[in-house]
């Protein structure tokens, strides 16, 4: 197929022509939906934030969520938690923590009710305040600390044996003793800026000790995504892609033939001419019987879809030209056929009422008060795509094929001129038969004498007229 199946008017004419069949897939979808809702039990999902102040880098943060998420902070809250079957590896996947703005740590937990999600959350939050205190103290070295507080006391010492000093200084304000008073008031000033820049020095783990969980988790009210509703509209609209996808995949992956030069090639012949028939409807495929006939028609499967929407129709006198000028090759092609096999497709109505409508304008019966006009007698015949079987050779002189195009393989083409040749009958044309829409003024040629499709055994149809 052509470039037209990825066309926006494509997708349209789907939604016309296959309406009913997209409506079943997508309800199909939407019990799948609901299936699968069933096989996943709702889900609820809650939070507790835990604040840690401070200054923290995003580093340390995101080191923290890992701490709030690790198997040993799990572990315990599942321990202190005591549900049965429930195991700290079975709760380590319905529990996640994210860092957000403000040093906020939010501890998520995923449960079958909201009153567990809710108790899961914040015993995990506790559990893993708990654990970061824990790592925080035992991170702490007890000789440095000692180290430190020792300092400052040696710091505090020198402060006061500056201060003696100044104050034993020379009283005077001459310039050497205010250098003096000047210079051990630079060196105590140094001394406790360096204290302060010691007990700085490693502010994290203090700040580890004063994180707080801010209040209980909330209930939450609502179920977790996905829910149900949302897995049956999920599973109507992924059934309902998958079918209009499957349409555009089939229409280009489609072998039937639309091209003038396809067809002629297939069926080794040139083209006389194209054909208007008037329709009020699209042209069904073959009316059958039984179950699978009448499903087909409920889902609208008897339609072909991929045709374009039949153009306008003209006039009768317009259409009746187009046949009249087939007619015409057909009577100056050399030698002047005098009898003529009229070969359409069986199954196609477009190609079955064109050739019908050439047998009656050709005069294939005329009476003493009619002209044939000399155009050759035509008798229609319906041929097989599976097994073309054509009638052999008898008062005819050759075959004229008929058919509709985009609706036959190159193939089923070839299968019908290798019938024709088996019957000994050359293709001397071909005619291209397409709908067009019908008018109010068309009923006359709705109801005009159509040939019926003729058989093999050469019977004559009294009721119509014509030989079958």
């Amino acid at each position: 197929m052509n470039d037209d199946a990825i066309r926006l008017v494509t997708i349209g004419r789907i939604f016309r022509r296959r309406w009913r069949l997209l409506a079943i897939v997508a309800v199909v979808g939407a019990l799948v939906g609901h299936g699968a809702s069933l096989v996943f039990p709702p889900r609820y999902t809650t939070s507790a934030s835990v604040l840690l102040p401070g200054t923290w880098e995003e580093r340390e943060l995101l080191t923290q969520t890992e701490v709030a998420t690790s198997s040993v902070v799990v572990d315990r809250a599942a321990a202190t938690l005591g549900w049965s079957g429930v195991s700290g590896s079975d709760l380590r996947d319905q529990v996640s923590a994210k860092a957000t703005d403000g040093n906020i740590i939010k501890i998520s937990g995923t449960a079958d009710t909201p009153e567990r999600a809710q108790r899961l959350s914040d015993q995990v939050a506790k559990e893993f305040v708990s654990y970061a205190t824990r790592i925080a103290n035992d991170s702490a070295d007890p000789e440095a600390a000692g180290e430190l507080a020792a300092l400052q006391k040696s710091v505090k010492d020198t402060s006061r044996r500056i201060s003696k000093l100044a104050d034993a200084a020379d009283p005077g304000q001459t310039v050497e003793s205010v250098q003096t008073r000047t210079e051990l008031e630079k060196l105590r000033t140094a001394l406790r800026e360096a204290i302060n820049t010691l007990e700085q020095a490693d502010p994290t783990e203090d700040e580890a000790k004063n994180m707080v969980v801010m209040g209980s988790a909330a209930r939450p009210t609502g179920e977790a995504p996905p829910t149900r509703t949302q897995l049956i509209a999920g599973g109507a609209l992924l059934f309902f892609l998958f079918a209009v996808i499957g349409h555009l995949t089939a229409a280009r992956m489609s072998r039937r033939l639309r091209g003038e030069g396809e067809i002629t090639a297939a069926l080794g012949s040139a083209l006389l001419g194209a054909v208007d028939v008037p329709v009020e409807r699209p042209m069904h495929r073959p009316q059958g019987r039984g179950p699978r006939a009448w499903i087909r028609r409920l889902l609208g499967l008897d339609v072909r879809w991929d045709l374009p929407t039949p153009r306008t129709s003209g006039d009768e006198a317009s259409r009746q030209i187009r046949y009249r000028r087939v007619c015409s090759r057909l009577r100056d092609q050399p030698p002047a056929p005098r009898r003529l096999l009229v070969v359409f497709p069986e199954g196609d109505e477009i190609a079955r009422l064109a050739a019908g409508q050439l047998v009656v304008e050709a005069g294939s019966v005329p009476s003493p008060s009619s002209s044939s006009r000399g155009y050759p007698m035509l008798r229609a015949v319906a041929v097989s795509v599976s097994r073309p079987m054509v009638p052999d050779r008898g008062y005819e002189s050759g075959a004229l094929v008929v058919l509709s195009p985009g609706s036959w393989t190159a193939a089923e083409l070839a299968g019908i001129a290798e019938a024709c040749a088996d019957a000994k009958h050359a293709v001397v044309g071909i005619v291209l038969a397409g709908p067009v829409r019908a008018t109010r003024s068309d009923d006359h040629s709705r109801h005009a004498a159509v040939p019926a499709p003729a058989g093999l055994d050469g019977e004559l149809d009294d009721a119509r007229g014509v030989t079958r």
